[in-house]
This record gives C-alpha cells, sequence and structure tokens, in this order.
C-alpha cells in the first residue's frame, strides 16, 4: 500500500510524458504478473475513461496557448490537447498501478493493513463495512425498483417519474439507516467495542525486502526521469 501510494502521488505530480509512459510501463507490467481478468480491467479503464472524455470536451478548447486548429467560434490550443493527452495517460496508469497493487488484495487484508499503517480506525471500519453491505444495498434498490415495475412505473421524463425515483432514493435510505442500525447492535450484543480483532498477523518476510527494494528502485528511477524531462527543469 506504501507503494501504491508513492506511484500515485508520483504519476499525479509528473510532468512529462517520459515519466506517464515510464509509469504506465511498469504498471502494465504488474498487472500481467497479477494476472488479472482482462475483461474487469477494461470495464474499470472504462468507468475513469468516461471521466476523461469530459475534459477531452473542454479543456482543448479552453486552455490558453497556440491555436491547432479552429472549428468555427471554438479554437482548439496546441498546449490543451498537449496538457489533456497527459492528464489522460496519467489517470489510466494510476488506475492500472492500484489494480495491480491495492486491487489484487482481499478487503479484510486492505483494512487491516489500514489499520497497521496507523490510519484512522473509522476509515478502516468504514471500507470493510462498505464492502460487506453494498451488494446488500444494492439488493435492496433491485427490490425496490422492481415493486415500482410491478405497480406500473414507467420510467419518463416528466414530473412523476422524478417524483418516484427520489422516494426510491429516500427509502434505500431509511432501509439502509435501519439496517445499520440493527448491525451494530448486534455487535455490541456481540462484545463489539470498536476494534477487529484478526486472526492473521503481518510478519516482515525476505520476499517483502525484494519488493521494497525493487519498487524503490523502479520509482527512483521514475523520480530522476521526471527530474531530467519535466518542462519546468
Amino acid at each position: 500500500m506504501v507503494v501504491a501510494g508513492a506511484f500515485a502521488a508520483l504519476m499525479a505530480s509528473a510532468a512529462s510524458y517520459a515519466t506517464a509512459l515510464g509509469g504506465l510501463v511498469l504498471a502494465m507490467t504488474g498487472l500481467a504478473l497479477a494476472r488479472l481478468p482482462v475483461k474487469k480491467v477494461f470495464v474499470r479503464l472504462a468507468a475513469v475513461n468516461s471521466f476523461i472524455l469530459f475534459l477531452w470536451l473542454v479543456l482543448p478548447l479552453t486552455y490558453p496557448g497556440k491555436a491547432a486548429w479552429r472549428l468555427g467560434p471554438l479554437v482548439v490550443t496546441h498546449e490543451g490537447l498537449i496538457l489533456t493527452g497527459l492528464i489522460t495517460l496519467k489517470a489510466n496508469t494510476i488506475v492500472l498501478g492500484l489494480m495491480t497493487l491495492v486491487a489484487t488484495m482481499p478487503a479484510v487484508t486492505l483494512g487491516q493493513a489500514l489499520l497497521e499503517l496507523k490510519c484512522p480506525a473509522k476509515l478502516a471500519h468504514l471500507l470493510l463495512f462498505t464492502y460487506r453491505y453494498i451488494h446488500v444495498l444494492a439488493q435492496e434498490y433491485h427490490r425496490l425498483l422492481q415493486a415500482m415495475k410491478v405497480r406500473g412505473f414507467r420510467p419518463r421524463t416528466d414530473l412523476h417519474t422524478y417524483r418516484s425515483y427520489a422516494y426510491l432514493a429516500a427509502m434505500l435510505l431509511v432501509r439502509s439507516l435501519d439496517r445499520a442500525e440493527r448491525v451494530y447492535k448486534a455487535m455490541l450484543c456481540r462484545g463489539f467495542q470498536g476494534k477487529f480483532y484478526s486472526l492473521n498477523t503481518f510478519s516482515w518476510q525476505r520476499r517483502d525486502l525484494v519488493f521494497l527494494t525493487v519498487s524503490l528502485f523502479l520509482l527512483t528511477g521514475l523520480v530522476l526521469l521526471e527530474w531530467l524531462k519535466s518542462p519546468l527543469r
């Protein structure tokens, strides 16, 4: 997790294509070693790039610089295209890196690692409960939506549809709060005192030292590449 955070911070602050491409090569190499399902990778990248698409529609037209071409009254700048391309490359690199280093570990291990790294306990608990109950909320949502359809609801672009979806969201929130209270009371009955105890403990091993050494070497190489290629130098 420490390496993932350092990698993401380095990619986010990179100002050169060379550093971003170097990070992309490392992320894709790690992705190949992790052997993640290709379909899942593309689905997550599609979610990220759907947001990046809005940058391509706005940033090249609003960023000041030399005109690359004109579309009537609209001017697409060369600097805007370069910046948008860099942001796109960095965003995809960060997502691939996090998928390789973080998404490959179980949620329970991730929560325990956050606690070991002295992150706030409430943050770790929130992560664990979200992972445990997000699918329960999804099932509740589909049940409510199915009940609406059985009663003749058909979505349209009118006030009745908007009001119905508002009622759906409100009912989902009410049921979520009710379920959260019942779960919390059940945990208190079982002696919960704000701390989760794990049967597994982390221990420093030789492979951890090898991974840390290789990671530091590669991250240092990216830092040097950024220092040599950055336009701000």
